[in-house]
């Protein structure tokens, strides 16, 4: 499987040898961010158990909540579609935003002005040293790929979201698609 460098917008896909990895097992994220100084991103395909309503109770909607990675876990990120309706956003590419204007966010969540498939909430971010991310790729922990839904990832189904990956690089990848999350429950 020939992957291409890592930039800004693109996914990278855990490899199924990284099975294990509490964080990043079967995991797609989005790079947000990525330089000399290190990368950032988002886990798309990690739900939790929390709405954004459990953890901002002014805002009356059950819009999911996913785990975006293991840095900094108590704080509240999000993507987005909607720049014109989400002052301060920072376009990461294709269409996609990262954060704005919280604020102005609950108002419209409110005013059922945005529709969940719209925005994506995390508690934390995935976070890479300089070259941090290049040495992981070596290694052969990640895959990356173009993003090919563009902005329509935030409102991608998480479910079957690594498994349709895997069938999509085929060969000795296909087989993993079927496997257990967990060996032991072969």
């Amino acid at each position: 499987m020939i992957t291409i460098q890592p930039k800004k917008g693109n996914l990278l896909i855990a490899e199924p040898a990284i099975i294990g990895d509490v964080s990043f097992n079967r995991s797609i994220v989005l790079l947000a961010e990525h330089s000399q100084e290190g990368s950032v991103g988002f886990i798309l395909n990690k739900p939790l158990d929390y709405s954004i309503n459990d953890l901002v109770p002014e805002v009356e909607a059950n819009f999911r909540v996913y785990n975006g990675g293991p840095v900094e876990q108590d704080n509240l990120y999000f993507i987005h579609r909607i720049p014109d309706l989400i002052p301060d956003s920072v376009e990461i590419s294709l269409g996609i935003y990262w954060g704005g204007d919280f604020t102005k966010v609950a108002e419209l969540i409110s005013s059922n002005s945005i529709k969940e498939d719209e925005i994506r909430f995390f508690l934390g971010y995935s976070g890479w040293a300089a070259h941090q991310l290049d040495d992981e790729l070596k290694s052969n922990s990640w895959l990356v790929t173009e993003n090919v839904y563009k902005n329509e990832i935030i409102g991608k189904d998480y479910e079957s979201f690594w498994k349709e990956k895997m069938l999509e690089f085929g060969d000795e990848y296909s087989i993993w698609s079927n496997a257990p999350e967990n060996p032991n429950y072969n």
